[in-house]
């Protein structure tokens, strides 16, 4: 359940004291960093390596993020964050690292668009002020957000979000209905499922969504952000399967 509502979803990423106030992770224990390895992972003396939950670094702005988190790291002697399940199936050390306000590293990271909010891991509390992070880079166009490759796709515009097949995505648009049939819930954007694009979910996994604010069947009429790896199945598709991956826009 902790990996499931990881980052939940919020209806506006606006940044809110009570937002940051929320983001305060348990503290994992002091470590010692031996070197940088990419945009999201550290290496300890130990031995252990670090993967900072909660962000995706793609792979072509891995060397800028990689410098900034150089930057980031308060010094050697670190204080790491529990974010969650404590390793992944590679056995790294899945959380954070402590900035010298004790927020996650990750939050600065995200401030300055050298990260995305992923589609699962991270912590609870700090679903606001990740998403808040990411919508200020993204208003200010800042590091990956200064080119157009990385904005929001269009729902309505699935040729452009094909193109992204097998890669991480954003795409942002309205929803057009929900149904379900068998286990699965569809959300869909458009009349056409062998083109348009389409979100699915798990129906056992619809109370995990519902309790974090985000009943997929009122979805209908609503303008939603989603993210996650773009698959094909007649038309583009995105299964979610964690709360974080759906955040409802303001309307403008």
């Amino acid at each position: 359940m902790a990996l499931a509502c990881a980052l939940v979803a919020v209806a506006a990423a606006d940044a809110t004291a009570g937002g940051m106030a929320g983001c305060n992770p348990e503290a994992a224990g002091p470590a010692a960093v031996r070197s940088v390895a990419d945009g999201r992972t550290l290496t300890l003396t130990d031995g252990r390596d670090v993967r900072l939950a909660g962000i995706e670094v793609p792979d072509e702005q891995d060397a800028a993020a990689r410098a900034a988190l150089e930057k980031l790291v308060p010094g050697p002697d670190v204080r790491l964050l529990k974010m969650g399940p404590d390793t992944d199936r590679y056995g790294r050390f899945v959380g954070g690292i402590a900035g010298p306000d004790g927020k996650p590293i990750q939050l600065e990271l995200l401030n300055k668009g050298h990260a995305l909010v992923a589609g699962q891991g991270g912590h609870a509390g700090c679903a606001a002020a990740f998403l808040s992070a990411e919508k200020t880079a993204r208003s200010a166009g800042a590091g990956l957000w200064g080119t157009a490759y990385y904005a929001a796709k269009d729902a309505g515009d699935p040729k452009a979000i094909l193109a992204l097949r097998g890669r991480f995505a954003v795409v942002e648009g309205n929803v057009l209905s929900v149904r379900e049939s068998g286990g699965t819930i569809y959300v869909n954007f458009g009349r056409r499922w062998t083109e348009d694009f389409t979100v699915t979910a798990l129906k056992r996994s619809e109370r995990t969504f519902a309790d974090a604010g985000l009943p997929l069947k009122k979805l209908e009429g609503r303008r939603v952000r989603i993210r996650g790896t773009v698959e094909e199945r007649g038309g583009p598709w995105i299964e979610a399967m964690h709360p974080a991956q759906i955040e409802v826009v303001e309307q403008k």
